[in-house]
């Protein structure tokens, strides 16, 4: 094997990899956006009181997080 082709090979390994991990940041958005939605309507029905905002916190800020990585 040439150092080229092993050289072509991590690079495909890597981009592989960066792949997989946009997929899965992707993925947990999606979870993450659901959850807020749900926490918001709970919340519009009175089954959630002020007191556990602390949950939608948390929520916002993995989102947030989440998305520094993509600019």
């Amino acid at each position: 094997m040439t150092e080229q082709n092993s050289e072509d090979l991590l690079l495909q390994h890597e981009l592989e990899v960066m792949q997989g991990i946009m997929e899965s940041k992707e993925q947990y958005r999606r979870i993450i956006k659901a959850a807020i939605a749900r926490w918001v309507k709970d919340f519009q029905e009175n089954r959630i009181e002020i007191t556990t905002v602390d949950d939608l916190r948390k929520l916002i800020e993995l989102d947030i997080n989440l998305q520094k990585d993509d600019y």
